[in-house]
């Protein structure tokens, strides 16, 4: 029997300091308990999501002293953890320091592995280079040193030679994507496992969370296990990371599968702490019964990674207080109640601002909220500066100082529903929030998000667009978990979530006449979905063949019938079509290029992890040809 401690640990990006002296700590504490083993994640001491923070020498040597401190600490104990790894003689493909993401075995002071491969270290062998990552910048694959030698990559992909109390392991150390190898010509599992065979697999990960992720990842990598016939310890990290635009949460989840590929242990979701493992690896570790895993496809994991996320936040940025626009509506109202239960409720400061288009049912509502919140609120009405920016405007004469003569701007309706965006966000909430000592939240959706149904330096500024990458429903089933499981009262006012959705600029959006956003959230956020979300993203080419089939809401998931409902025919169903996807391809990347980080929980999210640019918009010939056909 083996006993194995699982390192699962919170990895601070950027701060190797803190990250090796947390390791020395559970390595002592693994000694202690008389592990045999301690597995750290990918990248444990320096953090990944860092950034051109690569580029720098002095921070390399510092990961690299701190690493020579973890292999010190290995004395009558076997550590396996993540670190970068440097060839300071060789340089990557942009002429800088050769760098690896390198996973270090060491066992009584020194490092393990250099008997049978060129660096006393393994080498990722598959940089990912998509969503939030971006690998093949700044490290050099296996795959990439293979050819630079002139051999198979094969060659090099062999395993880690071990002993622990007399007897000789051979270990499979892989680094996360080496795992997710389904698509890549290269699959490091088993080409190492021909050179073995190996009698325990380790996988070191950096895996942020995303809604369904570990129920996938539970179905590759048992299979791997029941394939290989070799149990298999799986390592994530816990805390929050981000690539500047996008901010993802790590959920550890770590999980040991048996020779059988069933799961015989797993890690408490968003939890630093070690875990010891007794493993019978001679016998695949059959001896243990299986054990069920909780399903990360639900609300209930959203919830918790919004919770984790935003609490992480605030603390590396010190944001201990916060001011939230509060409306009325469902966006802010989840908002409040997601920083209510993280922060104390003094600390928490709700502000409603009306303007005559606000009904007295929203502002009651604002004021409903907040009392069942206990937290801080405030009334601070728009209507007197807002008019007196429009005078301002309308009534300031413009010189042409070429020729002398003047002229004066008029305020169209939807300059106005913008100013009075603007007023609240940047003049209300911003000052408020400085005078407050604290930041102010951004409210919006991903639906508003996608299509920048938002104002620019209005609703979509603040310090993280928490709810950002939720659709609209998302946003609803939300609300209703909040209120069912976490306060386990009304806490939103159910006459908040049965309101129709509207900003209230207008008269045009006047709520108690049942008039709200343009968007019919049902089947919109479905197309939207389709737009950005799919891993093969579709156009509008792929949308009108659907129609023109009668499969659409098949494809895209919304409710049957409700294209018909909305559409009487073509014509009105291509306007539609074309007005969101305008939108989306033009004014909604400029104001996603300026909005805040997005708190990332789905398989794609704006920011980082949806990499775009302002080009023109462009329909394909096929999607107009077919245009023209249904239309005709």
């Amino acid at each position: 029997m083996h006993r194995i401690a699982i390192g699962q640990m919170e990895v601070i990006p950027g701060r190797p300091d803190l990250n090796s002296r947390k390791m020395l700590d559970m390595i002592g504490e693994a000694r202690s308990k008389n592990a045999q083993m301690v597995i750290f994640p990918e990248m444990a001491v320096p953090g990944y999501l860092l950034g051109d923070i690569w580029e720098q020498r002095a921070f390399l040597r510092d990961c690299e002293n701190l690493g020579r401190r973890i292999v010190e600490a290995s004395e009558g104990i076997c550590v396996l953890f993540g670190n970068v790894g440097v060839d300071w003689d060789k340089t990557g493909d942009d002429g800088r320091v050769r760098k690896f993401n390198a996973f270090f075995i060491a066992q009584n002071g020194r490092l393990c592995g250099g008997d049978n491969f060129p660096y006393p270290f393994r080498i990722k062998t598959l940089n990912p280079n998509y969503r939030e990552f971006e690998d093949t910048r700044h490290f050099y694959s296996l795959r990439k040193l293979a050819g630079e030698m002139g051999i198979g990559v094969e060659e090099l992909l062999s395993p880690v030679n071990i002993e622990i109390a007399g007897e000789r392991l051979k270990l499979g150390c892989i680094l996360c994507e080496d795992g997710w190898s389904e698509e890549y010509a290269v699959k490091p599992i088993s080409l190492i496992n021909r050179k073995g065979p190996v009698d325990l697999f380790v996988n070191i990960s950096t895996s942020p969370y995303t809604r369904g992720k570990n129920n996938k990842r539970n179905r590759v990598f048992s299979r791997q296990s029941s394939e290989t016939g070799v149990p298999l310890i799986y390592v994530n990290n816990v805390g929050i990371q981000n690539n500047g635009k996008t901010v993802y949460t790590f959920d550890g989840c770590s999980t040991v599968y048996n020779r059988s590929g069933n799961i015989i242990h797993y890690s408490v979701p968003f939890c630093d702490e070690m875990k010891i493992v007794d493993m019978d690896l001679c016998g695949g570790s059959m001896d243990q019964p299986p054990v069920k895993v909780p399903d990360d496809s639900d609300i209930d994991s959203i919830y918790k990674a919004l919770h984790y996320g935003i609490d992480k936040f605030l603390n590396a940025t010190g944001i201990n207080k916060v001011v939230i626009g509060v409306s009325g509506g469902i966006d802010s109202a989840v908002s409040a109640c997601l920083y209510n239960k993280i922060l104390d409720p003094e600390r928490v400061l709700l502000v409603n601002m009306p303007s005559v288009y606000n009904s007295q049912t929203t502002k009651d509502l604002s004021t409903r909220l907040a009392h069942n919140l206990g937290c801080l609120y405030t009334i601070m009405p728009i209507q007197e500066v807002f008019e007196y920016t429009v005078r301002q405007i309308s009534e300031t004469p413009v010189q042409n100082l070429r020729d002398g003569s003047q002229f004066n701007l008029p305020v169209s309706s939807f300059a106005k529903e913008n100013i009075q965006a603007r007023d609240r966000s940047a003049r209300i909430l911003a000052g408020t929030a400085a005078a407050f000592g604290g930041g102010f939240t951004c409210n919006g959706n991903k639906s508003e998000m996608t299509v920048g149904y938002a104002t620019l330096y209005g609703d979509l500024a603040g310090f993280l667009a928490a709810l950002a990458d939720l659709w609209k429903h998302q946003v609803y089933e939300l609300a209703e978990y909040l209120n069912e499981h976490i306060y386990c009262r009304e806490v939103i006012p159910r006459e908040i979530i049965d309101l129709v959705p509207s900003a209230e600029l207008s008269s045009d959006q006047d709520v108690d006449q049942g008039k709200g956003d343009p968007l019919v959230y049902p089947y919109h956020d479905y197309l939207f979905r389709a737009f950005m979300e799919q891993w093969n993203r579709s156009t509008p080419e792929e949308i009108l063949t659907w129609y023109s089939e009668g499969c659409l809401e098949g494809k895209i998931g919304c409710r049957a019938g409700l294209v018909k409902q909305l559409f009487p025919g073509p014509v009105e169903f291509t306007e539609d079509l074309e007005r969101w996807w305008k939108l989306y391809l033009g004014m909604g990347v400029a104001k996603r290029i300026q909005a805040p980080p997005v708190l990332a929980v789905s398989r794609r999210a704006y920011g980082f992890d949806h990499r775009e640019a302002q080009n023109s918009v462009h329909f394909t010939e096929n999607y107009l040809k077919l245009k023209k056909e249904l239309i005709k």
